[in-house]
């Protein structure tokens, strides 16, 4: 596995080595083989374990297709889109690339679609709000292989020392218990206000709850100063002013092992994965519970998708791949071993049995990945220092939300 501490290096490293053999994307080396390249990355935590999968998969494949070879590469998430911009930029990209869905539109102008090498049967058998996130203009920028649902997870030792029976299933049931949990010394909540923090995981959920959206529906002006986009930032602001949330955590990003999510003095928090919660809380007292609901039920859910660079010297051989790795039966495995839920109808529940990632799984169809447009990362940029200003006292919020959309617009063109 080609794991390394430096992304610039790794890149540096891979583009000499594709130059210097004369390669960059797929074709047919001395044997006469076709080859189709692979760019993934840690989705199964084990390295190991995650080398060994797609080596077995791409034996399996090569199996059936004596005439090409699958060669993969495993890199850190750290930087990535560094290192592939600048593979794309030299032509020395991978024929096939991870991707989620707010990387397709910053990629869109490379990427080949997918839907011609997906059979009717793979595309009807996906989840329908799956098949949106990878849709652009019509057309599905990469094949689905797992997808999540970022529900709320509370700590049922906190829930037990409270005395609080009943766990929130709305933004006013966090606020009429958030003062039960502070008297006891306990936060009701976390919020990661750190700019650092993706919006994805932390005020989005939020503002699509409160029936808001980041965009205006032609994706040509920013929507998040609504009056959803005030009511989801208040709502926050009145957790901060009342001292229900550890205030801290709205300038700084700590590991979350320094954090009092860690030490068990946090009730419910909505941005951390069940694996990590489970470390600090222990697999049966983490309480799955559905996505808040205040105008709407939804929240955060992302998908990872196989896409197809247009650089790919054969597009046929890449997409019998993509095809292969992203069936039913290999989408499964997959998911399973790195604990993610299927995009799939025909896979079924993978975690009936798991107390935790079942209920979680419950709540995939009502999740969502949100806006699909190519600046979705720099209006976070500019948005996220205005939401924690509001949240630190220095700007009323409906400034804060109409001074991030004066500086987000000129970004859309």
């Amino acid at each position: 596995m080609r794991v390394r501490k430096s992304l610039w290096a790794v890149a540096m490293a891979l583009v000499a080595a594709l130059a210097a053999t004369g390669c960059g994307g797929s074709g047919s080396g001395d044997s006469g083989k076709k080859t189709v390249t692979m760019w993934i990355y840690p989705v199964i935590l084990d390295e190991a374990t995650h080398r060994a999968y797609w080596d077995e998969t791409a034996k399996a494949f090569q199996a059936a297709n004596p005439d090409i070879e699958v060669k993969t590469e495993i890199f850190p998430w750290a930087n990535r889109d560094q290192a592939l911009a600048t593979a794309i930029a030299g032509n020395k990209g991978p024929d096939v690339v991870y991707l989620i869905p707010d990387q397709l539109p910053k990629y869109a102008r490379n990427i080949e679609p997918v839907d011609k090498y997906l059979d009717d049967a793979a595309k009807s058998d996906y989840l329908e709000n799956v098949v949106r996130s990878v849709t652009i203009d019509g057309r599905m920028m990469g094949a689905p292989i797992l997808t999540s649902a970022a529900t709320p997870l509370c700590n049922k030792k906190v829930f037990e020392a409270v005395g609080q029976e009943t766990y929130p299933t709305s933004w006013n049931d966090l606020l009429a218990m958030a003062p039960k949990f502070k008297a006891k010394g306990y936060d009701v909540t976390a919020y990661a206000g750190d700019v650092k923090e993706t919006l994805n995981q932390t005020f989005y959920p939020l503002l699509w709850q409160a029936g808001g959206d980041v965009f205006s529906p032609d994706g040509k002006s920013v929507a998040f100063n609504s009056d959803a986009g005030k009511k989801a930032l208040k709502f926050v602001k009145q957790l901060v002013d009342g001292g229900y949330v550890d205030k801290s955590l709205l300038t700084t990003a700590p590991p979350a092992e320094q954090t009092r999510i860690a030490q068990n003095k946090v009730a419910c928090v909505y941005h951390l994965p069940v694996t990590q919660l489970e470390k600090f809380w222990g697999k049966d007292n983490v309480k799955v519970i559905p996505h808040f609901t205040e105008t709407k039920q939804i929240g955060y859910g992302t998908v990872g998708s196989l896409s197809m660079l247009k650089n790919a010297k054969n597009k046929d051989a890449a997409g019998k791949w993509i095809a292969f790795a992203t069936n039913a039966e290999n989408t499964k495995k997959y998911d399973l071993a790195s604990s993610f839920f299927s995009p799939k109808k025909s896979t079924g529940a993978l975690y009936a049995a798991d107390p935790v990632l079942g209920e979680q799984e419950k709540q995939v169809s009502s999740s969502t990945v949100g806006p699909l447009n190519e600046k979705a990362r720099d209006v976070q940029g500019v948005l996220a220092p205005e939401i924690q200003a509001a949240l630190l006292g220095k700007k009323p919020v409906e400034q804060a939300l109409d001074d991030a959309a004066k500086a987000a617009d000129p970004l859309l063109g």
